[in-house]
């Protein structure tokens, strides 16, 4: 199974296309006008493209380690 991959909080997403259009790897498809995670394999693990290019912030990526603070 796929270790890496981007989740798109639908609540966010405003449906500016950005993540698709800037994916090479063909990870998104579209429905109805949104962007649907199609493709997980085709997401290249570490890569946070889409999230840094994200207006809304409304992507994360499932196997991303949060940073923990420890005091």
């Amino acid at each position: 199974s796929k270790t890496w991959y981007p989740i798109i909080n639908n609540v966010k997403c405003d449906g500016c296309l950005l993540c698709w259009q800037m994916c090479k790897h063909g990870v998104y498809t579209l429905n109805n006008g949104r962007p649907v995670v199609l493709f997980p394999d085709g997401c290249v693990t570490g890569c946070h493209g889409c999230e840094k290019n994200c207006p809304q912030k409304a992507i994360t990526y499932f196997g991303d380690t949060p940073m923990f603070v420890i005091p």
